[in-house]
This record gives structure tokens, C-alpha cells and sequence, in this order.
């Protein structure tokens, strides 16, 4: 969230419908693809390996991030947030990571393997090293797999509030053997996506510590994680201003390069050049504007890329809200935006070209895409058009404000967004501008906790941007059934949810899964319950004084190899 995230993987070098590296530029004959320093210049043509060297042992790294953390259970809804992810990948263990170029690759840290066994009914074994274990000697072990299992399968834990089930509803049953070092998976319905489960890991016999499965759930997302089976750990949490980690002494991989890794918490972009200009910060990854774009460029000791990624950014309604229960009205703001001219004004000025995107489940370059909103005309500016549906349905305008068909007028609505992103404040101030036509008041709210304002349903529209896995047939049932946490503002439709499911059991036919997935999309489109804006830009900038840290589109970031980054040896 910035971008809630989720993410699969698995045994599968790269995925059916990634977007290729030749295809990370949007559209447009202005789009020049992207765009970068000497130091990631090869990142399109070695996404993986680029901005690699020699490291030399000790010092410290700051990653500016962007967010305060307010909920250290990364499964939980409230904690599905990319931010408090990354904070804690170099923690928590993964079965698999999202390289740059969008391949899925077994952490071979932590798995010696995992296998497919059985397609009837769907098996799964995954064998963990024999040396793998939490910092306190517990062994990473069955019990974390099926802890985690549980919280998230809809069934053994009622009260949990998981980010997604998707997947895990689908698991019949969960052991280990071989002392808890091989875990068996067997699914009552088979699931695609199924190396996406387990990313990431929290500890069954820790949580057990901490009462049931409900009340542990709470504990692990209020509580500063003591735990780790990461190269790092948490030495220290500080609100609102950093987390600071070191080198976990019980690590059995090989020793991260580095002393310390501190995210520095800046939650205004107006502040980030500032920081490393200052090296107060040495690494910042932020959503990007003109001015931070045009500024990291002038940074002569730093390292920048942009180009797009696997992110989109979307307004949402909450349907919750009585007047937003109403198809015709939610029709008409959305005929009302501009999406274009939101781009022109916003991510256009640095990223020429870019188009609106007419997707809720891929983006351009993936092979499923197709464009599901063109047709409907929400998104045109078209504020004519927009008076005709609410005049059609009963509405009217008088002195500048919208009556419902009771007379009644409709009330301030609340729009909000992430704390000191200025992008999406500008698309605020552009959609209260484009409603106000309608006459329909827009009130612009900020939040610093994204995941609990989206968990509680504390907005009437919101804009923030989904960050999508190279894995999609499943992720659309997170996003979008009625019965997912991650549906936040709540749309209800029996038909796509059947499509939905029938699409998350589809194994082997990825088209066929695709194509389902879309039949929902256009129902929830011509629903006008989330309007897609545009494919967001990557955007890194790195003190040259580090390696190791590139680009990744995916859902996993530049964190994803934590454990290499360092400083640069640069002795000859």
C-alpha cells in the first residue's frame, strides 16, 4: 500500500504474464523507456546483477522510507503495507523471492527444496535447511508454516484479519515431518499461485507464547519484532523516526557485509534530497514527482533509475457510505476525473507518454491486459456527460449543489491520501476541482497510517496504488471478492466472485484464468468502484559509496537481497 503488497513465487523461473524487460516502458511515442545513471545503465539488460561489486566489511546504510510503522504483522491487513514490509524483509524469512527481471526463485537461504509431488490432489513438500533458526534456537520449522497457515485460512482463526486468504483457504491440510524440517501441503482445490504462500514466515512456537491464534495475531502486529531467522535483526524502533538493524548472530547464511541498516523514516518528499544531499540518508526509493526526479539527477554522488514498474495507482470509493451506494453517482465522479489530465499535471512531467491504464488486475506489457475501463467513459473529464447520468437518475443541481433524489443534499465527501506525497495530494486537489462541477464538496485528508485507514473503511475516496507480484491469477480474489479484507471499500458482486474463484482454481491454463479474471474486472468496472489512474514509475537513487542495491518492479523492492548490500571495495 503506498501500496499494499503481496506477493507469489515459487519454482517457476518467471512467470506467464510478467511484463518483460523490454516492455517497462508505457506507451507512448514520447516514452523513451527508462531512464538512468551510469551506475544502472545495465539494469534493463541485467536487471539482477547490475550495480554488483566487491563489498568491504562494516558501515552503516540509511534507506530513507516513507512511512512511520504502525503494525509489525506484515499479514495482517492492517500490516499489509509495502513500507513495513521492506523494513522487515531482512528479518522475516521468505520460500521465495521476486528478482529484478520478474523471475520467482526458491530462497535458497532457507529451502534446500521445493517440490511439486502430486497434481491430484495438488502436493506440495518443501524441505527447509537443517540450520535454519529463529535468533532465540528455535528451528525454522513446520510450526511457522502451519502458524502461519492457520492465521490466514479463514477457518481456524474467525477472528483473524489476514491481508488475504487467497491461497490458504485452499490448503486441506499442513504437516511436518522429519523432525519439522519437511512440510507437507496438500490443497482441497488446486491453487496457481501457490508459490506466492509463505512470504513471509512469523514464528509458530514464539507466537504460541502469546495465547491463541486471534490474540497472537494482535500481539505480532503490535509488538517491535524481538524475533528474527533473517540476516538482521532489530536492535532498535524509534516512532516516527527510525529502525535501526544489525547482523543476526544466529544467521547461518552468509554474514551481511554491513554493521547496520537504518530506515530512516521521512514522510515528506520535500525532504528526502535534503537527506542525501546531506547523507543523512544514502538510499531513497520514494513514489517520484518532477522535482524529486529532476533534483536526484543533480545528485554527483548517487546513482538514480526510473522506468515503470508493477505498481498502479487507483481511486477508490467506499461503498459503505449511502450516497456511495449509489451506481449512478459513483458513475458520474468518475466520468467527472480526468485522468489525463492528472497525468499531465503529476507523473507526466517527468514520465512522458505515460497512459491511463484500464486495468484492476495487470498492466501494460502483461499479457492479460486489456483495457476494461476505455469503454464505460469514466475517467474522460467529461462533466457533461457526468450531469446527464446524475440528471437521468433522479439528481439535480441547485446553487451549486448536488440533490439527491430526496432533495437532500449530498454531503462533503472525504478524499484521502499518504502523508507528504505530493503526487497524490494534486490528485486530490484535481478531483475536488473536477467534483466541485457536480456540485459535490471534496474535503482533502491526509493520513499516516494507510493501512489502518483503508482496514477501518476511514475515508469516503482514497488514492493509493496497489504493487502487484509477477504472479496474478490469485491476487485478483485478494483484491477484489467480497469476502477479502484487502476489499476495502467493500463491493459485492456474486457473479464476479464466482469468477474470481473459478479463476483462482485454474492450474495450467493460464489464459483461460486470465480470461476470467477480466469477465469480473469489466463487472466491476461498469460498477465504477475503483477508476485505475496509470502504471507508476520505479524510481532508486543510490550513494555510489554502496553496491549490491538495484531496481526491482516487483513487490519485493530493492530489499529483496538486503543481506549482499555493502560498501564498495574499492581498493585496487
Amino acid at each position: 500500500m503506498n501500496r499494499p503488497s503481496r506477493g507469489l513465487i515459487g519454482l517457476v523461473a518467471v512467470a506467464a504474464m510478467v511484463l518483460s524487460a523490454s516492455a517497462c516502458a508505457g506507451g507512448g511515442k514520447e516514452d523513451k523507456g527508462p531512464d538512468s545513471s551510469i551506475g544502472f545503465a545495465e539494469c534493463v539488460q541485467k536487471p539482477n546483477t547490475c550495480n554488483t561489486g566487491k563489498t568491504k566489511a562494516g558501515g552503516t546504510i540509511v534507506y530513507g522510507l516513507g512511512k512511520d510503522i504502525k503494525a509489525w504483522n506484515t499479514l495482517s491487513s492492517a500490516g499489509n503495507t509495502l513500507e513495513y514490509s521492506y523494513a522487515l524483509f531482512g528479518v522475516l524469512p521468505r520460500v521465495h523471492l521476486f528478482y529484478p527481471d520478474l523471475s520467482v526463485q526458491v530462497n535458497k537461504d532457507l529451502m534446500d527444496s521445493v517440490e511439486i509431488t502430486s497434481k491430484s490432489p495438488m502436493t506440495v513438500v518443501y524441505k527447509i535447511k537443517k540450520e535454519a533458526v529463529w535468533n532465540n534456537g528455535d528451528p525454522v520449522s513446520a510450526d511457522d508454516f502451519i502458524y502461519t497457515w492457520k492465521v490466514q485460512n479463514a477457518k481456524d482463526c474467525p477472528l483473524c484479519k489476514p491481508a488475504t486468504t487467497a491461497g490458504f483457504s485452499s490448503v486441506d491440510t499442513l504437516t511436518g515431518s522429519d523432525g519439522g524440517k519437511t512440510v507437507t501441503m496438500v490443497f482441497k482445490d488446486p491453487y496457481p499461485d501457490w508459490q506466492g504462500l509463505f512470504v513471509p514466515l512469523y514464528p509458530g512456537k514464539f507466537a504460541a507464547t502469546k495465547g491463541d491464534l486471534a490474540t497472537s495475531f494482535t500481539w505480532l502486529e503490535q509488538n517491535v519484532p524481538t524475533y528474527s531467522a533473517g540476516p538482521y535483526k532489530i536492535d532498535k524502533y524509534e516512532s516516527n523516526f527510525a529502525l535501526t538493524l544489525v547482523p543476526n548472530d544466529k544467521w547461518w547464511g552468509a554474514k551481511p557485509p554491513l554493521d547496520k541498516v537504518i530506515f530512516r523514516i521521512i514522510t515528506k518528499d520535500s525532504e528526502l534530497i535534503p537527506a542525501m544531499r546531506n547523507r543523512e540518508i544514502n538510499v531513497m526509493a520514494p513514489i517520484p514527482t518532477a522535482d524529486l526526479v529532476a533534483q536526484a539527477k543533480e545528485l554527483s554522488d548517487s546513482h538514480w533509475y526510473l522506468g515503470k514498474n508493477l505498481s498502479w495507482e487507483h481511486i477508490d470509493l467506499n461503498l459503505k457510505n449511502p450516497v456511495l451506494a449509489d451506481k449512478a453517482l459513483r458513475q458520474a465522479i468518475f466520468t467527472a476525473i480526468d485522468r489525463q489530465a492528472i497525468i499531465d499535471k503529476t507523473v507526466g512531467q517527468y514520465a512522458p507518454g505515460t497512459k491511463p491504464i484500464g486495468s484492476h488486475n495487470f498492466v501494460p506489457g502483461m499479457t492479460a491486459y486489456k483495457d476494461l475501463v476505455e469503454s464505460t467513459g469514466q475517467g474522460k473529464g467529461n462533466i457533461e456527460g457526468a450531469k446527464k447520468i446524475l440528471t437521468d437518475a433522479g439528481y439535480k443541481i441547485e446553487g451549486g449543489k448536488l440533490l439527491t433524489k430526496a432533495g437532500t443534499a449530498v454531503p462533503t465527501l472525504r478524499m484521502r491520501h499518504t502523508t507528504g506525497n505530493q503526487l497524490r495530494k494534486d490528485t486530490c486537489e484535481l478531483v475536488a476541482e473536477s467534483l466541485k462541477k457536480l456540485g459535490i464538496d471534496v474535503k482533502v485528508e491526509q493520513t499516516d497510517d494507510l493501512g489502518g485507514t483503508l482496514t477501518k473503511g476511514d475515508f469516503d475516496i482514497m488514492i493509493f496504488a496497489w504493487v502487484l507480484s509477477p504472479l496474478r491469477i490469485g491476487g485478483a480474489k485478494q483484491l477484489w471478492h467480497s469476502t477479502s479484507a484487502s476489499n476495502y471499500g467493500k463491493w459485492v458482486n456474486p457473479e464476479s466472485d464466482k469468477l474470481l474463484e473459478e479463476a483462482a482454481k485454474t492450474v495450467g491454463d493460464d489464459p483461460k484464468a486470465h480470461e476470467l479474471i477480466n469477465q469480473a474486472d469489466a463487472l466491476m468496472s461498469a460498477d465504477a468502484y475503483v477508476l485505475p489512474l496509470f502504471q507508476r514509475e520505479v524510481f532508486i537513487s543510490v550513494n555510489k559509496q554502496y553496491t549490491n542495491l538495484r531496481p526491482n518492479p516487483t513487490n519485493h523492492g530493492s530489499v529483496y537481497n538486503i543481506g549482499t548490500w555493502g560498501l564498495l571495495d574499492q581498493a585496487q
